[in-house]
């Protein structure tokens, strides 16, 4: 109950701050987030943070149906292939591809 309460409390406060900021704040911190997002150096190590991930889900995946072989049910293996093809060759909502 005690961490509920605190909960609670840390939220009022934080939505009377918040209130208190106003909007102008609020732009303050979107212009600057939009700054850092747009750094090529944050860039770059998120589409190699990507990438990296993209790499290691594919071993998984293959580790994984090696493993499982047949018992995948026909529909599932067919969505899971679908959901693959959809996702090759698009760009997210950085501007960078999905490769």
């Amino acid at each position: 109950m005690r961490y509920r309460l605190t909960f609670a409390a840390g939220l009022a406060l934080g939505y009377v701050l918040g209130a208190r900021a106003g909007r102008e704040r609020y732009e303050q911190l979107k212009k600057s987030a939009r700054q850092v997002a747009q750094n090529p150096a944050v860039r770059n190590t998120a589409e190699s943070a990507a990438q990296t991930s993209r790499q290691v889900a594919g071993k998984a995946f293959h580790a994984v149906s090696d493993k499982v072989g047949d018992r995948v049910p026909a529909s599932v293996a067919d969505r899971m292939r679908s959901l693959r093809e959809r996702g090759q060759g698009a760009e997210d909502d950085w501007g960078t591809s999905n490769t």
